[in-house]
């Protein structure tokens, strides 16, 4: 083998790496975060099939909708529950609820076992935003029973936050909160191909996965969600494949026990800077 064709086999199981740590996102958008400096990935445009993509993204094309951003962080906020899926995750988890900031592009995903905990969800993240001076002003979602509770209806009055619902029949309409959902189940097959580990970890892989997506550049905002919403650019050089293997340091006492323990990589630290 040539220097030269080396040279091109490492650059390519780099940047086969950086898709992998990235959870699997679109080689268009890897592109733009190489442009804005953000990786140095070198060959990006030599990077081979991906088969865990193959396997996890064989979708439907998605409904075209709304066009407009709103103005500002929080104008608007997109919401919509996945679930139940067939496995429950560790923790007893079933379900998902997402928000989805308009003007950003920026995700939460909250875990639920039961879809009445939606409420309780929202609330949560009204508090969170309150405490940061921020203010969210309307809530779009679907027709959902749970977002027509009385209990759900009232809170959004008590905080002046006005709701917004998908026509009857037509919940294609919350466009932003389908494609959220699609994108985030896109990645977490492809995250979990990767790997042999049991599908009762898939709420780690899409915590994992909603993290990794703000992080990535959109076609709908000029920055990274990120970027928009932190006022700074990610940090991108701690990230690891999901489901890796990872040796952990064990607190012994004898001298002779052996000092790690091999473990697999399932997500990153909530406080963790990205």
């Amino acid at each position: 083998m040539t220097a030269q064709n080396k040279r091109k086999m490492d650059n390519q199981e780099n940047a086969q790496i950086w898709h992998a740590r990235l959870g699997h996102i679109s080689q268009d958008r890897i592109k733009r975060l190489v442009d804005s400096k953000s990786l140095e990935i070198d060959d990006l445009d030599h990077l081979p099939a991906c088969e865990s993509c193959l396997k996890g993204k064989m979708t439907k094309n998605p409904f075209v909708g709304q066009s407009t951003l709103a103005s500002d962080l929080l104008d608007l906020i997109h919401s919509d529950i996945c679930g139940p899926l067939n496995t429950q995750a560790r923790g007893g988890f079933f379900y998902f609820i997402t928000f989805t900031d308009d003007h950003s592009r920026y995700g939460y995903v909250c875990l639920m076992r039961y879809r009445l905990e939606a409420f309780g969800r929202f609330k949560g993240k009204l508090e969170v935003e309150n405490q940061n001076g921020r203010k969210i002003n309307t809530l779009w979602s679907d027709r959902g029973g749970e977002y027509l509770s009385g209990e759900f209806l009232d809170y959004l009055k008590e905080n002046r936050i006005l709701s917004q619902w998908t026509p009857p029949g037509i919940p294609q309409l919350n466009g932003v909160s389908e494609k959220r959902n699609r994108t985030l189940l896109d990645m977490i097959r492809s995250i979990m191909s990767f790997t042999k580990l049991p599908l009762s970890f898939w709420s780690y892989a899409l915590e994992t996965a909603a993290k990794l997506l703000n992080m990535a550049p959109s076609k709908t905002v000029a920055q990274t969600p990120y970027q928009i919403c932190h006022g700074k650019p990610a940090f991108y050089k701690y990230l690891r494949v999901w489901g890796s293997p990872a040796y952990v340091k064990r607190l012994v006492g004898d001298k002779l026990d052996l000092r790690s323990s091999l473990c697999r990589f399932v997500g990153y630290p909530k406080e963790t800077a990205g």
